[in-house]
């Protein structure tokens, strides 16, 4: 489930003034169209982490085709496995689009914590179902919320 252009236009324009020289980490990739458009608008480093194969090289084709290889890295694992090979990484902003069926965000929030991945102002936004359960984690406040019909993206800070 790809992200709409309305949503898309909505999410950049929101983080418009964060973008120029962060750091990016877009996890649950699909087609690294939100990492990719973050490294046009004027991300310094975009990581994507997608573990099917088939988006993975989808990914490496679209990076090959706007090139921006030198900027990017791109891990064909699982979100919860590709936290020991980026800790000593300090993201500004990081990108979740789990799937809606997706159940561990908690844990993903957790694992960002725990490695020390989030930078000191950085944020963290989700993209989830409008009708998910409430996001929780003990180290995070959520800073804004934006809903659409059947979308929702949460804004979260450190405490």
């Amino acid at each position: 489930r790809p992200t709409t252009d309305r949503i898309k236009e909505t999410l950049f324009n929101m983080i418009n003034f964060d973008l120029p020289d962060c750091t990016f980490l877009d996890l649950f990739s699909g087609s690294g169209a939100i990492g990719i458009e973050a490294l046009s608008r004027g991300a310094k480093e975009a990581i994507f982490v997608e573990k099917d194969p088939n988006a993975y090289q989808v990914i490496k084709n679209n990076i090959e085709k706007t090139r921006l290889k030198e900027n990017s890295i791109i891990y064909n694992k699982e979100a919860e496995k590709v936290f020991s090979l980026i800790n000593k990484k300090e993201f500004d902003l990081i990108f979740i689009d789990a799937p809606y069926h997706y159940k561990n965000i908690e844990d993903i929030l957790a694992k960002i914590i725990e490695n020390n991945i989030l930078a000191k102002d950085g944020k963290i936004i989700i993209e989830n179902a409008s009708n998910a359960l409430p996001i929780q984690c003990s180290n995070l406040k959520i800073i804004r919320e934006k809903v659409f019909r059947t979308t929702t993206l949460t804004f979260l800070i450190r405490i």
